[in-house]
């Protein structure tokens, strides 16, 4: 050890030599960050767009060419658009299980346009929906509020139906984070048929990897992997049940379509092969545009008839 100051004393005065240097050097970096970052993030956004657009503009299924991003969480809105009116639908009913607060889905965008349903959730809207209509009419929107569980949907679905004076749907989607292999079963051999049916799927399971959880009524996701079913167990479930595959939506590969076959014959140009219809996950795209506003989403819901009567009917292809 050198001679002279005490490690202790030395230390002390390395410290203050130490934070006088470093704390011009650290307000200089505060003051460059934000410009430096504020670039790079535009960059990086940019980039992960034209990426985004890349895979929709570029996919050899003509139905995710039509991906866009209305309400639903990324390019579903657009597959579904495109998906109805090769169904010749004007305006339909539409079901839909797992809606969140009500403010980012996949049956939003049919309801702007003057469709009218029912929806099962367990959370509160974070909007109030229109009060029942005058005896004689019906409702446009219902919404049940309650835990969904294997043995309980299809009467849920059957509730529901009932609250808005109908009695088959033409487009349902279904996301609950977990145990939604086994509501789509019970909802499908109940003979709830509808024409579109959309379901999230464990894209991190490719075909032909046959995968689902096992069922438990107490699930919650835990944000990891375990949850749902690959798409090649969907698939298997819905060929029983007269569906076939038409899309899987490329942007996040999250949600996919199955179509009544009964419809083929409007979906010639779309692949048969199920590796070229799946899509990886790519959970972190889609997030672009503004965020959805609470009065944007309820004056959509308070005015469904109003929509129907002045939106232009879709012409079948």
């Amino acid at each position: 050890m050198r001679k002279g100051l005490s490690p202790s004393f030395s230390s002390r005065v390395g410290n203050r030599v130490w934070r006088a240097l470093t704390a011009p050097f650290r307000s200089l970096i505060g003051s460059l960050q934000k410009p430096l970052t504020e670039p790079l993030e535009s960059i990086a956004g940019t980039l992960l767009c034209n990426y985004q657009e890349n895979l929709i503009r570029d996919h050899v299924n003509p139905l995710n060419r039509c991906g866009r991003k209305v309400f639903s969480q990324s390019d579903e809105d657009g597959i579904t658009l495109e998906i109805v009116r090769r169904l010749g639908l004007d305006h339909g009913i539409f079901a839909e299980f797992g809606v969140g607060d009500g403010l980012e889905n996949n049956t939003i965008v049919l309801a702007s346009l003057g469709w009218r349903g029912f929806w099962v959730g367990g959370q509160e809207l974070a909007y109030t929906l229109p009060p029942d209509p005058a005896p004689g009419q019906r409702k446009d929107i219902a919404y049940i509020q309650e835990f969904i569980r294997k043995d309980n949907i299809v009467a849920l679905a059957q509730q529901g139906l009932a609250l808005i004076s109908e009695s088959k749907v033409d487009v349902a989607s279904l996301d609950l984070d977990g145990n939604d292999y086994y509501f789509v079963d019970a909802l499908l051999t109940s003979g709830f048929l509808p024409k579109l049916f959309i379901v999230e799927y464990n894209a991190k399971f490719m075909p032909p990897i046959r995968w689902k959880i096992d069922y438990n009524p107490d699930h919650r996701w835990r944000f990891d992997d375990y949850f749902g079913a690959s798409l090649a167990e969907y698939n298997d479930l819905f060929q029983k049940h007269g569906y076939f595959l038409a899309c899987c939506n490329a942007a996040t590969g999250m949600n996919a379509f199955f179509v009544h076959s009964s419809y083929r014959e409007s979906f010639r140009d779309v692949p048969t092969d199920i590796d070229v219809l799946w899509s990886p996950p790519r959970y972190r795209l889609g997030n672009n545009g503004h965020p959805v506003s609470i009065k944007t989403v309820a004056k959509i819901m308070n005015n469904i008839s109003t929509a129907r009567k002045t939106s232009k009917p879709n012409s079948q292809s």
